[in-house]
């Protein structure tokens, strides 16, 4: 079962560095998974792969892990944005969560006119995200971007960046596979844009208008629905 442990450090990773880790991650792996001195982890840190060590000491207050291997090298993840407008705090908790399970690359939280929330916690978001690249066994954990207007975000947005729009009731084609492009997913809020956000989406021309279906979608179901194709490779028969 440690083998199977994967933790987030920020730090170097090479053969026979000793890596501190932090209280939480002490308590994670003393209290909760019953971890002793010597026994094996995987630790990652977003740009230098993943690496076997085992824990040197362990204690209330941290803990010191030793690298000993290389498991996997770094490697090339989706170039995929997320932008979505800010929930309430259980559903943009799932949002971050799921949304870095997909291999979401950056998430950008918006405030719309119909937005149900107008901050985040993000030190909770940014714990739920490595949370969540640790047990998706990814390498590196999305970037996690300060609340925006919408308008501030279109004006900001690379233009060579297609940016799929998911629009309630709109005539419009599925997302197809984004895999090895650069592209950008946005939800609405619940309730869906105003008639004024819409009209500033028709106007950008990266914008692309796509469907999520026949129904309408919670917005974090959306959000699951909408990455989930973008993240695959198509098919090849």
């Amino acid at each position: 079962m440690a083998g199977s442990i994967r933790l987030f450090v920020d730090a170097p990773l090479r053969p026979g560095a000793e890596i501190p880790a932090s209280a939480g991650q002490a308590h994670y792996l003393g209290t909760v998974m019953r971890c002793r001195e010597g026994d094996r982890v995987r630790l990652f840190n977003g740009s230098d792969g993943e690496w076997e060590a085992h824990i040197l000491d362990l204690g209330r207050r941290g803990a010191r892990c030793v690298v000993e291997r290389q498991t996997l090298p770094q490697r090339d993840e989706p170039d995929l944005w997320l932008a979505f407008a800010l929930l309430k705090r259980t559903a943009t908790d799932l949002v971050v969560q799921k949304a870095t399970e997909l291999g979401a690359s950056a998430l950008w939280p918006l405030l719309t006119a119909r937005t149900n929330a107008e901050r985040t916690n993000a030190a909770r978001h940014q714990a739920i995200a490595v949370e969540a690249a640790e047990q998706s066994e990814r390498l590196t954990v999305p970037a996690l971007h300060p609340p925006r207007p919408l308008a501030a975000l279109l004006e900001a947005w690379p233009t060579e960046r297609p940016l799929f729009a998911a629009l309630e009731r709109a005539i419009a084609p599925p997302i197809v596979s984004g895999a090895g492009r650069a592209v950008g997913l946005l939800i609405g809020p619940e309730g869906g844009f105003t008639g004024e956000e819409l009209d500033l989406l028709r106007g950008q021309p990266f914008v692309v208008a796509a469907s999520l279906g026949p129904r309408i979608l919670r917005a974090e179901t959306a959000a699951i629905v909408g990455l989930a194709p973008l993240q695959t490779k198509p098919i090849c028969t």
